[in-house]
């Protein structure tokens, strides 16, 4: 079996990014974002050494949203993230790096957060996610790292060569289910050597992108790329539409799945999915739009593949039988599933599907991934707006877990040229083409980013 390694070094690098048009989360509002970069060095017990890169958009309205100024929750993952750099670099956890990454997710990182916390209003306290957040890079870079160390490509190391553990070391199924993990492995999950090199690539419609000229204020970029609906359809080939809804203004939501039904029917989109933003308490109210789509529209209504996290963030505080919904059309977590657990809890709840982000961590995604899977709970990828980086391993989780409808990419809507670098070396990464996202030219190590081959310049690291 490969040797354990432990990190040795870390370095970290907060990367300003500008947004063309503003992207609406709920009641959050984004205009530009922070994207983090960690680089991390791993050691063996004989002394090899190997550098693995991560990066995660700290996307403040997304993982965090609250009343509290938008500067102050920004400075706090910054400085949450900083600490994480120093506590990972101290560490003396040694192993694979999944179990590198869920002793410092289970252990390490509750007890940064309280320390983080300790000296914050109650009504200031970081919350989980946004710490998962701010650790996922680093996880991200280990498991890069860990790879280059052996020379493979990064899914490979979740086979039982590398990784002798099986997942009953990791998970436990629900209760009745008649599930065992007992002798089952992460590969039995992932399309590992056989994963696909193209995706079905899904577009975001904001709720606050203009779906056609009647919805223009005069406000838009003119910059060469697309604003209306139709022409991003048309120039990107478009075939998979996410619609972003309110979830609190009945009559407008309903309106606008009607009228981006009208234009899917016109340029043959085949497929559509509906994201409430996490403001509904009530299924009725899902249950209500999709019923009357379902007989007034049966043509939008069928176009629907799944229905994306309508329900509060909090699964505890809000434990919302959905069975009611799940029973009209796939009903897939998103900003509640953590990890495993809360998968978990929601299967339990109702919910028949799970939407994975790297953002929670490579290690979380993968435990929730085989979770998902062993219990019959359908995958989809989602995006936090990935640019740079961030976008490899977060098309690499798409590929190798298997998803309703290829993966969301939506990085070049709303800051295209962020990632000129790195499109320059992966063009079918950064730009869809024919609906789709390419990813053929990555490497045969690690996640494949080709860093070394990317004209991009770090700004001066803010740790190591």
């Amino acid at each position: 079996m490969p040797s354990p390694v432990k990190v040795s070094a870390v370095s970290l690098h907060f990367l300003p990014v500008e947004m063309r048009v503003p992207l609406k989360f709920g009641s959050q509002t984004l205009t530009a974002v922070t994207c983090a970069r960690a680089k991390v060095t791993v050691t063996s017990p004989d002394g090899q050494t190997a550098v693995g890169w991560g990066e995660t958009p700290l996307s403040v309205g997304w993982v965090w949203p609250a009343d509290i100024d938008y500067d102050e929750r920004h400075t706090a993952l910054q400085d949450f993230t900083l600490s994480i750099a120093a506590a990972l670099e101290a560490s003396d956890r040694a192993g694979h790096p999944m179990e590198i990454g869920v002793g410092f997710i289970d252990h390490d990182l509750p007890a940064l957060q309280a320390a983080f916390n300790a000296s914050r209003p109650a009504e200031a306290a970081l919350p989980h996610l946004a710490a998962l957040v701010c650790y996922s890079l680093f996880d991200i870079a280990v498991h890069d790292a860990y790879a280059r160390l052996h020379q493979v490509p990064v899914y490979h190391i979740y086979g039982r060569d590398y990784l002798e553990q099986d997942l009953s070391h990791f998970l436990e199924p629900a209760e009745g289910s008649g599930v065992s993990f007992e002798g089952v492995h992460f590969s039995d999950f992932l399309q590992i050597g056989t994963a696909p090199e193209r995706l079905p690539v899904w577009h975001l419609v904001g709720g606050l992108d203009p779906v056609d000229e009647s919805e223009l204020t005069g406000d838009e970029p003119d910059d060469g790329y697309p604003v209306l609906l139709r022409d991003w359809i048309e120039t990107d080939g478009l075939d998979c539409l996410k619609v972003k809804l309110r979830g609190n203004d009945r009559d407008w939501d309903y309106q606008r799945l009607l009228s981006i039904g009208q234009i899917c029917r016109d340029l043959d989109v085949t497929w559509l999915t509906t994201d409430f933003n996490c403001t509904v308490t009530d299924p009725d109210y899902v249950n209500g739009i999709l019923d009357q789509l379902r007989d007034e529209d049966p043509l939008t209504y069928q176009k629907i593949l799944y229905v994306e996290q309508p329900f509060p963030y909090d699964l505890e505080a809000h434990q919302i039988d959905v069975h009611s919904v799940s029973a009209r059309k796939p009903l897939f977590m998103d900003e509640s599933a953590h990890d495993w657990r809360y998968v978990r809890m929601g299967y339990e709840l109702g919910w028949n599907g799970v939407a994975l982000k790297t953002c929670k961590t490579q290690t979380g995604a993968l435990l929730s991934a085989a979770w998902a899977k062993a219990h019959g709970m359908t995958l989809m990828v989602q995006d936090l707006t990935n640019p740079m980086l961030a976008q490899v391993p977060h098309f690499q989780l798409a590929a190798h877990v298997g998803t309703i409808m290829g993966v969301e990419s939506n990085g070049m809507q709303f800051y295209p040229e962020a990632s000129a670098p790195e499109r320059q070396v992966h063009p079918g990464l950064y730009r869809r083409t024919g609906g789709v996202l390419d990813a053929s030219t990555l490497g045969e190590v690690g996640f494949g980013y080709r860093e070394d081959q990317i004209d991009r310049q770090l700004p001066e690291a803010a740790y190591g």
